[in-house]
C-alpha cells in the first residue's frame, strides 16, 4: 500500500530532483564504478530518505513502516508533460483537419439576426458641418434610477454611522 502524498513531501522531492538534475552532469562525467561510492546516493528528508539511482537517474522516496523500509519511485514530471504535449499536438492536428474539411454545424444557420436590440445604444452621430461627435444624454428614467440608488446608498451610510456611534458611546 502506498503512503498518502503530502505537499511537503512533493515539494521536497521536486527540490531534490531539481538539484540532482543540475548536478547530473557531474555524476555522468564522473560515472564511478560500482565499488566506488555505490550505485545509490541517499539524502535524508523529513519523511525518511531520498534515493537517487546513479545509473538510471531514478529518484525514490524511502520511508520506514511496520515491516521495514519501503521505497517508492517519485513520478517523473517531464515524461508526464511530454505525454500531455504529444496528446495536445495530436488533438490540434485533428481539429485542423476538421476545420479544413469545412463546417460541420447541423441545423439552420442562415437565420437572420434581429434588427434592433433594446439594450444596444445607437452609434454616436456625426454632425454634418462641424464633424463633431454627438453623445446621447441619459434619459429621465436613467437619471431617476441613478438618483434612487444614490439616495438608498446615502441612507444606508447614515444608518451605519449612527449604529457605530451608538455602539461606541455605549462602551465608553
Amino acid at each position: 500500500m502506498r503512503p498518502a502524498k503530502s505537499p511537503t513531501r512533493s515539494w521536497c522531492a521536486a527540490a531534490i530532483v531539481a538539484v540532482m538534475t543540475v548536478s547530473g552532469g557531474l555524476v555522468a562525467a564522473q560515472s564511478a564504478p560500482d565499488g566506488e561510492n555505490g550505485r545509490y546516493s541517499m539524502t535524508p528528508i523529513p519523511e525518511g530518505v531520498l534515493r537517487l539511482d546513479t545509473r538510471t537517474g531514478t529518484v525514490s522516496t524511502c520511508t520506514r513502516n511496520g515491516a521495514g523500509w519501503a521505497c517508492y519511485a517519485v513520478p517523473d514530471e517531464r515524461s508526464a508533460l511530454d505525454a500531455e504535449i504529444g496528446r495536445l499536438q495530436a488533438e490540434v492536428e485533428k481539429l485542423k483537419g476538421q476545420a479544413a474539411a469545412g463546417p460541420t454545424v447541423s441545423g439552420k444557420i442562415d437565420e437572420a439576426l434581429p434588427k434592433s436590440d433594446s439594450l444596444k445604444k445607437g452609434e454616436p452621430k456625426v454632425a454634418d458641418g462641424d464633424r463633431k461627435l454627438e453623445i446621447p444624454l441619459p434619459s429621465d428614467q436613467d437619471l431617476d434610477r441613478a438618483m434612487s440608488f444614490l439616495g438608498k446608498a446615502w441612507r444606508r451610510l447614515i444608518d451605519m454611522a449612527n449604529r457605530v456611534q451608538k455602539d461606541v458611546s455605549g462602551r465608553i
